[in-house]
């Protein structure tokens, strides 16, 4: 029987429509799911360190409503919930957990130990979340801040700002992992300038502005403050204006604060560390177990200083701080 050429033509368009249906299936992107554990409000639109998580995922072929997914959860600053959240991302379930924080390493920690964990901590080693840095040995890795020399180096620079200061205040959170540690070196390093000490605790906002009237009384010169990500850190924009309102120099560990109008802070480029999570995510989306990925340590540390600021007090920013400076804020 022979055929019409409609009818050849018919059968032509079904087999390549037949054909073409596996190929389209195979075109399918597979979408990732990814979880963001943080102990603040991660602000996906309006978080630089967010920003450029997503935009080191994007560098690396991800494309977030086509083959990746991000859900965020945030504490904030009610480091107890972060349990419960965990809890949440693995319940999704998501095949990758980035924790922010030591205290949400922790809780992502106890809530799996087979969904790898991306972090940023302090002393991974000291907390038990890894064996090594080199060889973590277990679901978590990423990256460690535990740079314990920085806290010295923050009030030398201070110091150098500011020449004539003799006493330094402390503006510290009890809780914060690192707190002992970082004011033993402070303490230390105040030695070594000829500086007094003296530290004025706060554990909620609400104990903010009795914490700077205390370190007004008590005639401080300049200001560290030992940030963290449960408090201080979600409220930067009242510490740095605090710290105007009551006429100290101050120094922090995060761009961010001076952003907000603070005077200098020296630290890792949280930016930087966040897109070098991206890679980590990257390489176990792709087949990577943490165990086989050492943890890094940052090597990118910017002091940025607030001219603004410093003319609002009345302080003139020596030329060897500024030639230091990696960002002027004018």
């Amino acid at each position: 029987m022979s055929l019409s050429a409609p009818g050849l033509m018919l059968i032509l368009a079904l087999s390549l429509f037949v054909t073409a249906r596996p190929a389209e299936a195979q075109q399918e992107p597979k979408v990732y799911r990814v979880g963001f554990l943080s102990p603040g409000f991660p602000r996906p639109d309006h978080d630089p360190p967010v920003d450029a998580f997503r935009q080191g995922l994007r560098d690396l072929g991800y494309v977030e409503g086509h083959n990746l997914v991000i859900t965020y959860r945030g504490a904030e600053g009610q480091e107890e919930r972060l349990p419960a959240l965990a809890a949440e991302l693995v319940g999704l379930p998501v095949e990758v957990i980035v924790a922010v924080s030591p205290a949400a390493t922790r809780a992502a920690q106890h809530a799996t130990t087979s969904i790898p964990i991306v972090m940023i901590a302090g002393d991974p080693v000291g907390a038990g979340f890894v064996a090594s840095l080199a060889h973590p040995g277990g679901n978590i890795t990423g990256l460690s801040l535990n740079m314990m020399e920085l806290p010295g180096k923050r009030l030398e620079l201070l110091k150098e700002t500011v020449p004539q200061s003799t006493r330094v205040a402390v503006l510290a959170n009890p809780a914060f992992p690192f707190y002992k540690l970082y004011l033993n070196n402070l303490t230390v390093a105040a030695h070594a300038l000829g500086l007094s000490l003296s530290v004025v605790e706060v554990h909620s906002a609400a104990e903010l502005d009795p914490a700077f009237a205390a370190l007004s009384r008590e005639g401080a010169d300049v200001l560290m403050v030992l940030a963290d990500p449960a408090l201080m850190d979600n409220l930067l924009g009242r510490v740095a204006d605090l710290a105007a309102t009551h006429r100290l120099p101050a120094m922090y560990h995060w761009k961010m604060y001076v952003e907000a109008g603070g005077l200098m802070s020296y630290g890792p480029s949280l930016p930087d560390t966040h897109r070098r999570v991206a890679t980590y995510v990257d390489k176990i989306l792709k087949g990577a177990k943490p165990a086989d990925l050492p943890v890094e340590q940052p090597t990118r540390f910017e002091l940025v200083i607030n001219l603004k600021t410093a003319q609002a007090l009345g302080l003139t920013i020596p030329p060897s701080i500024l030639l230091q400076a990696n960002e002027v804020i004018r």
